[in-house]
C-alpha cells in the first residue's frame, strides 16, 4: 500500500505551516457570525452517510409550509469560511484537490480537525453551512429557491442502512420526514430518466479487514433507496446552483457578462467507441439506437434494465461505461450528457473535493455583487483538479486490486464461480461472481485442445473439438497462482470429472474438490440481487 502511495505521488503528512494554521482555527461559532446567517437550528435536520463515515459534508432539513408545500434544505459544510484564500492550508488543499480513499486508509484533502470535526456536520452540534433551500410541491416541482450561508443543528445521524430500514418498515426516527424525502426523490429520479439521464449503477467493492489490514472478506455495496434519496437531492442542489449562475448564457451565447464558474461537464459519447459497443452488445441480442443523443440514452437505459440478472450483466455495464466520455471540470459549460442536465456543478462535497470549495466561494462572491473573475485562471484550476481526481481514482482502483489479490492468495484451495469478462489471443479474463476479483486463464493452460482466438465473435474455439468459450460464459475456476506485486491472478478451469487435465492439482487432490454441493458464489434462495 505504501508502494501505491509512492507510485501515484500521493501526499501523506501535512506541512508544518498547515498544521500551525489548523491549531488557530476555533471550533466555537460566535454570535456575530450567526447573526450574518439564516438560522435553521430549530428546523428538523439530519444526515445520511455510510456507517464508517467521519466527514459529513451534507445534511437535509425539512419543514411543511402553511400553504402545504415542503421547504427542503440541502446544507453543505461551509469549508470556505475556514479555508482562507491564499493561506498555506488553502494551497495544500488545492494541490491535493481531493481526498483519496484507499482500501485501508484515507488521505484527506483537509487536516482532520477540519474534515472530521470543525466542518463535519456532526449530530447535536451547531455548524456553519452554505445551503440550497427549495420550496417543493408533492409533484417534486421546485416553486422557489434560495441560496446562502446558514447555521444548522443536526438532530440525528443516520447510516444508509438505518435510513433504509425506516423507508422499508415505515417505522423509526423521523419516519414522516424520511418518507417525504423518499417520495419526492423517486419523482425527481423518474423525471431525470424521462429527460434522458442514463441509469448507470457501478458495483462498488468493499473489504472487511483484520487488525493488521489483511482482507478477510469482500462484499459488494448495494445502492438502495436511502442512497438514491441522498443522490437525488444532491443532484438537485448541484443543478439548481449551476443554473442560478449560468442561466441565460447556455447554448453557445457569447455574453460578455457571463460569469466565470466551475462546471462539471460530460460530453456526448465518442462515435467510434459507441459504435464498437453497439456491435458488441448486439452479440448478446441487445439493440442500441444512436439516432440522437436522447434516443441513445433511452435505449441504453432499456438495455441496462434488460441485462439485470443476466450472466453478462457486469461485463455489459462496465463496457457501457467505458464507451462514454469522461466527466471533467471546466469553466466552459457544455452540459452533462449522462445526467441529461444543461447545467451541472459540484457543490455538495467541499470537505473532500476542492472544486466544490471553489464553487462555494464563487457563488458567495457573485451573490455579493462581485465582478467576473479570470476564466483562464479558473480553467487552469479545473484542469489541475481533473488530473488529480483521475490520479486518485487510479490509485483507489490499484489499492482494490491489490487487496483482491491478497485476499485470493490465502484461498488457493477454494473453488469459485466466475464469468468470462474478456477474451484475448493469450487467454480468458474471468471475473468471480461473489467478489468481483478478476484473473486470467491462459490459453496454454487449456490443455484439452489447441484453442484459437475468434476476435469477431469474442470467443476462443478448440481446433479439434470446436469447443467454444465466449464472453459471458460461466465457469468454475481454481487459483493457479497470485502475484501480489504485479497485482495479477492466474486461474485454472475446474472440472471434477477431468481434474488431471485442466487443474494444476494431482488426482490425489481431488478429495479437496467435491463434485457436489454448493460452491462459493452460488446465490442463496430468496437473497437480494444487486442491481
Amino acid at each position: 500500500m505504501n508502494a501505491i502511495i509512492v507510485e501515484y505521488g500521493l501526499p501523506e503528512a501535512f506541512p508544518d505551516e498547515v498544521e500551525k494554521e489548523t491549531l488557530k482555527i476555533s471550533d466555537v461559532i460566535s454570535k456575530e457570525e450567526i447573526k450574518k446567517r439564516r438560522d435553521f437550528r430549530k428546523v428538523t435536520t439530519f444526515t445520511i452517510d455510510p456507517v464508517d463515515a467521519k466527514d459529513f459534508d451534507d445534511a437535509l432539513s425539512i419543514q411543511q409550509l402553511p400553504n402545504g408545500n415542503w421547504e427542503m434544505g440541502v446544507h453543505i459544510a461551509d469549508v470556505s469560511h475556514f479555508l482562507k484564500l491564499g493561506s498555506a492550508m488553502d494551497e495544500e488543499a488545492f494541490n491535493r484537490a481531493t481526498s483519496i480513499y484507499l482500501v485501508d486508509r484515507v488521505i484527506p484533502m483537509l487536516p482532520e480537525k477540519l474534515s472530521n470535526m470543525v466542518c463535519s456536520l456532526r449530530p447535536n452540534e451547531e455548524k456553519l453551512c452554505y445551503s440550497a433551500v427549495f420550496e417543493m410541491n408533492e409533484k417534486a416541482e421546485v416553486l422557489n429557491e434560495w441560496f446562502g450561508r446558514t447555521v444548522i443543528f443536526s438532530d440525528h445521524r443516520f447510516t444508509y442502512e438505518e435510513a433504509q430500514q425506516v423507508i422499508e418498515t415505515n417505522e423509526g426516527p423521523f419516519v414522516k420526514e424520511i418518507g417525504v424525502f423518499h417520495r419526492l426523490a423517486q419523482q425527481l429520479r423518474k423525471e431525470r430518466h424521462r429527460k434522458g439521464a442514463i441509469s448507470f449503477e457501478k458495483t462498488e467493492v468493499k473489504f472487511r479487514l483484520d487488525e493488521k489490514g489483511n482482507p478477510i472478506g469482500i462484499f459488494l455495496k448495494e445502492s438502495k433507496d436511502s442512497n438514491k434519496l441522498i443522490e437525488e437531492f444532491m443532484l438537485l442542489a448541484n443543478r439548481r446552483v449551476a443554473e442560478f449562475i449560468g442561466k441565460g448564457v447556455a447554448k453557445g451565447k457569447k455574453d460578455k457578462t457571463q460569469k466565470t464558474f466551475v462546471y462539471r461537464i460530460h460530453d456526448v459519447p465518442v462515435e467510434e467507441k459507441l459504435s464498437d459497443f453497439k456491435t458488441f452488445a448486439a452479440q448478446f441480442g441487445y439493440r442500441i439506437s444512436t439516432a440522437s443523443g436522447k434516443e441513445t440514452a433511452h435505449s441504453l437505459n432499456k438495455m441496462l434494465k434488460d441485462v439485470e440478472g443476466k450472466k453478462e450483466q457486469s461485463m455489459i455495464e462496465q463496457l457501457a461505461i467505458r464507451s462514454m466520455a469522461k466527466a471533467v471540470y471546466s469553466t466552459e459549460n457544455i452540459g452533462h450528457y449522462g445526467l441529461a442536465f444543461d447545467f451541472y456543478t459540484h457543490f455538495t462535497s467541499p470537505i473532500r473535493s476542492y472544486p466544490d470549495v471553489m464553487m462555494n466561494g464563487l457563488l458567495e462572491y457573485y451573490m455579493r455583487g462581485g465582478k467576473r473573475v479570470s476564466q483562464q485562471e479558473y480553467e487552469e484550476k479545473c484542469r489541475h483538479c481533473t488530473e488529480r481526481e483521475i490520479n486518485a481514482a487510479d490509485a483507489e482502483r490499484s489499492s482494490i486490486k491489490y487487496k483482491q489479490v491478497q485476499y485470493l492468495a490465502a484461498r488457493k484451495d477454494e473453488i469459485f464461480k466466475g464469468v468470462i469478462s474478456g477474451v484475448t489471443e493469450w487467454g480468458l479474463y474471468v471475473e468471480l461472481e461473489d467478489n468481483k476479483c478478476e484473473g486470467m486463464i491462459r490459453l496454454r493452460d487449456l490443455n484439452d485442445d489447441y484453442y484459437e482466438f475468434d476476435q469477431k465473435n469474442f470467443c476462443i474455439v478448440g481446433h479439434r473439438s470446436r469447443k467454444k468459450y465466449s464472453l459471458g460464459d460461466e465457469l468454475m475456476v481454481v487459483i493457479k497462482s497470485t502475484d501480489i506485486i504485479k497485482k495479477q491472478v492466474d486461474f485454472m478451469l475446474y472440472d471434477a470429472n477431468r481434474l488431471h487435465e485442466v487443474s494444476p492439482f494431482k488426482r490425489s487432490d481431488k478429495k479437496r474438490f467435491p463434485t457436489s454441493g454448493k460452491f462459493r458464489g452460488d446465490k442463496k434462495k430468496g437473497g437480494k440481487r444487486r442491481r
